[in-house]
């Protein structure tokens, strides 16, 4: 095999390298933000700690589905989870909620805990949380 093509092919392998770990360093800051939740105790101020992390979330989120929507990234895993990723941010938004919730229930620990229960709740919605794991053990 000529250098140049040898030379070609090597550059586009540490490219898909790199892009992969690009995706796996934004899933797992994904899941590092909803183990964050999940350990929240539901007390006072806990609902600015759920409303910072979703936020990060559904940040991620939306670069994730611009990322994946180009052809660098045309697996099938990858574009199932592009899929699962587009219905959470179409069937969920808690901030909302969040904020309606905030003045009123800040302090009352059962409405935090059901908050936070529905949110992780909605991760398990078409096995995303699995996905996101399944994905970061493979990239």
């Amino acid at each position: 095999m000529p250098k140049l093509i040898r030379l070609e092919i090597s550059c586009l392998e540490s490219k898909m390298i790199s892009k992969n770990e690009y995706v796996k360093k934004i899933l797992q800051q994904i899941l590092d933000s909803i183990r964050a939740i999940e350990k929240l105790s539901d007390k006072s101020g806990d609902l600015n700690l759920i409303k910072r992390e979703l936020l990060k979330i559904i940040g991620f989120f939306m670069v994730l589905v611009k990322k994946l929507g180009t052809e660098d990234f045309q697996s099938n895993e990858l574009l199932e989870l592009k899929s699962k990723v587009e219905s959470y941010l179409q069937n969920y938004y808690f901030i909302q909620e969040i904020d309606t919730m905030s003045p009123l229930y800040s302090d009352d620990s059962d409405r935090i805990k059901n908050m936070r229960l529905k949110i992780l709740e909605s991760f398990e919605d078409k096995k995303l949380i699995d996905k996101l794991k399944n994905l970061v053990e493979k990239l």
